[in-house]
């Protein structure tokens, strides 16, 4: 593509910011294209926030670019299970619970449930007051910088737009009448480029929330149709757009492309000590996933169960999950609590640093990812990426994510999961052989080559009348 300039709506990157969570993969994937397409064009490109609809307010990379340094700074975050702080029986509570002990079923059983709803509230009202504090400085700061762009001659740039231009959305801003927005760029003869990720909020609406399921819905049914070209982070998620978009009666302006997705982050480490709740290396597999009904991680909590079972409990590595607990998951937190989180063999490292993270990588003996529906697999890639071998459910993106490195299970069946990881445990020798293949064939894609595939995807088609 050449010509005209490349405007980026970046708004859903400040409203996640306000929410005082870590940064995820939606995020990190469109903000490694928005560097790459910055160090393609320089300032041929334009980051845009929302006034009013359809107002647009420009916004400078450096503004964008700090926004997103601050979500990714560590966050001050436990882990849990048998080895972490939040488990331990020190203090006034784990008193009450040696002395629950002693007493029958009948009074033991709610005062054990008493005392977990106390460590829930006493954390979750935690939680809730910093994500407050964070959520109002960061409800300040954009009324500020509304404040100050609205009292600007010239803020709204909708008028800049110009044909020959690009309008890109590639991220989640799936807010109500979006479609007033896009209309309004292509009256001004710009070009607009959707990235898709997923169709889970209408394919599998049981793991959402009905309000996401529905807004989620009517953004996909009103604003495709409006864009000249749809792309998607692997080709299963194209082939679910364009099922959607036949199922919902609309037509797409051209097929959806799938982009050539780029490997791991530019983050630079974060200073600070190393947290003392993560497992020795060589000690533990890794799960690198939020804890939510989709990913599946009741299946390697069974898996778990089973190895245990069979085999002596010093040949079987620890199971970390590492990343934050999302919705629809507290049943099976309560789960883990009520198994003592199999007696330390099961821990959670919660929200980790991507300094922390990369040393989670290089010290597991392999990785797995049972997710029951992706649009791509970060993970699997990243598991890679680090020499990692990654056992991999066998379920729609996945194995695109994967490719021949990867091996793969059924995430339906207990019996082949327990089979795929007992066989690593039992085998350290193919382990090893498995991993030092990947090291010697593995080769990264650079995030430039997804953000050139881009481009020149508009530049083989032509510009509307």
């Amino acid at each position: 593509m050449s010509g005209g300039r490349i405007w980026i709506d970046v708004e859903d990157l400040f409203t996640y910011a306000q929410t005082g969570q870590r940064v995820s993969g939606i995020q990190r994937l469109a903000f490694e294209i928005y560097q790459e397409l910055v160090a393609i064009t320089g300032e041929n490109v334009r980051f845009l926030r929302h006034l009013a609809p359809p107002s647009l307010t420009e916004i400078a990379w450096q503004e964008v670019r700090a926004t997103f340094a601050r979500m990714d700074r560590p966050a001050a975050a436990a882990g849990r299970g048998k080895a972490a702080p939040t488990s331990t029986d020190a203090g006034l509570r784990g008193r009450l619970r040696r002395l629950a002990f002693r007493f029958p079923s009948a009074v033991q059983i709610p005062l054990m449930r008493g005392l977990r709803a106390q460590r829930d509230a006493a954390q979750g009202f935690g939680e809730a007051a910093l994500a407050a504090m964070r959520l109002a400085v960061q409800r300040l700061r954009q009324r500020v910088a509304y404040r100050a762009a609205a009292s600007t001659p010239g803020a709204d740039v909708l008028g800049e737009i110009a044909p020959g231009d690009l309008f890109l959305v590639l991220g989640s801003p799936w807010y109500p009448f979006y479609e007033q927005r896009l209309a309004a760029v292509r009256a001004r003869g710009a070009r607009v480029g959707v990235l898709v990720y997923d169709l889970i909020p209408v394919m599998r609406p049981e793991w959402c929330h009905a309000s996401l399921v529905r807004t989620f819905r009517n953004w996909m049914r009103d604003c495709l149709p409006l864009a000249d070209l749809v792309f998607a982070i692997s080709r299963s998620s194209a082939r679910d757009a364009a099922a959607f978009a036949a199922a919902e009666g609309f037509s797409l302006a051209a097929p959806v492309q799938a982009l050539l997705i780029g490997t791991g982050f530019s983050s630079p480490p974060h200073p600070g000590a190393r947290r003392t709740d993560l497992p020795e290396p060589g000690s533990y597999v890794l799960f690198v996933s939020t804890i939510e009904p989709r990913k599946n991680h009741v299946l390697l909590f069974r898996v778990w169960r089973e190895l245990l079972a069979d085999l002596p409990r010093e040949r079987i590595p620890i199971l970390v999950f590492a990343g934050r607990v999302g919705w629809m998951s507290g049943d099976f937190i309560q789960q883990l609590d009520n198994a003592d989180w199999l007696d330390g063999m099961i821990r959670h490292v919660d929200s980790p640093t991507d300094t922390e993270l990369a040393a989670l990588y290089e010290g597991a003996l392999f990785t797995v990812f049972p997710s029951l529906h992706e649009g791509w697999g970060l993970p699997v890639t990243e598991s890679l990426a680090h020499g990692k071998p990654c056992l991999v459910a066998r379920t729609t993106s996945l194995p695109e994510a994967g490719g021949t490195l990867a091996r793969y299970f059924d995430p339906d069946n207990l019996h082949d999961a327990v089979a795929a990881v007992r066989t690593l445990v039992e085998d350290r020798a193919g382990l090893a052989a498995w991993e030092a293949e990947i090291r010697a064939r593995f080769r990264p894609t650079p995030w430039r080559q997804t953000a050139q595939a881009l481009l020149d995807a508009f530049g083989k088609i032509p510009y509307a009348a």
